[in-house]
């Protein structure tokens, strides 16, 4: 299965590319919506390959057009290819810089608007976020994950410190996403397993006239606790049923 995922990644590279070119040379707009349904198709292949059963909702949240910074809980890898399956907005997300030293991966990144950042290098780490701003200014989208590294089965974990500062510069929309069982398609068992999982796009958070003391101390715990909650409901949600079939004994 995972020489699968790389083939086809390295199959549908050379169309990628020569979109890549045209877009580089005047053709923008076009080239850019076929990179990303290509994106898209990939990712939404290996989703049914692998058998895993996606509920996906909250799809109306996400604004149409402008502007938009995606703030998402992350699982473990199948993360991206979930949010690339049914996200209906193009996004970029940032990268640590290690990332663009892989083959074929580094490509893709890049083609879909991805940022590498040097996390050891605080100027050209400020460098990164600011261009990250920018393109959510003109009317892009951008994905952070605010944990800063996968959680790996430990649930939601505590968002760093100036995390959130990419949203906060761009003064847009932020619409939180809740990530669940991803971690179990692959990363828990080293193999593929049909598991379900689950992807919701909760109400966007308007930052354009937020107080910049807010900023600082209000919005990091109003996005945290956004996406605890939802992941929280499937708990309660696991906790009646149970208590529902014990009665029933």
């Amino acid at each position: 299965m995972f020489v699968y995922v790389s083939l086809l990644m390295i199959l549908i590279l050379p169309i990628a590319l020569a979109a890549m070119l045209f877009y580089l040379i005047g053709f923008r707009k076009p080239m850019k919506f076929i990179i990303n349904k290509l994106a898209q198709l990939w990712a939404l292949s290996i989703v049914k390959i692998t058998g895993v059963k996606a509920t996906v909702t909250g799809k109306e949240n996400i604004p149409r057009s402008g502007g938009v910074c995606f703030v998402s809980n992350h699982c473990g890898y199948f993360d991206i290819i979930l949010l690339l399956a049914f996200c209906t907005r193009q996004f970029g997300f940032i990268a640590k810089k290690e990332l663009a030293f892989v083959p074929f991966l580094n490509c893709w990144i890049f083609m879909l608007g991805g940022l590498f950042i040097d996390r050891k290098n605080i100027r050209k780490g400020i460098k990164t976020i600011r261009k990250g701003a920018q393109r959510i200014s003109t009317g892009g989208g951008m994905i952070i994950f605010p944990e800063g590294t996968r959680s790996k089965g430990q649930g939601l974990l505590s968002f760093r410190p100036g995390s959130l500062k990419l949203a906060t510069m761009a003064k847009a929309p932020i619409v939180p996403v809740a990530i669940e069982g991803s971690y179990d398609v692959f990363e828990k068992t080293k193999r593929f397993v049909r598991t379900p999982v689950k992807l919701a796009f909760l109400k966007p958070i308007d930052t354009k006239d937020m107080p910049r003391e807010d900023q600082k101390n209000i919005l990091c715990d109003k996005i945290y606790l956004a996406i605890k909650e939802e992941l929280d409901i499937d708990k309660k949600s696991i906790c009646t049923q149970l208590d529902r079939f014990l009665l029933i004994l």
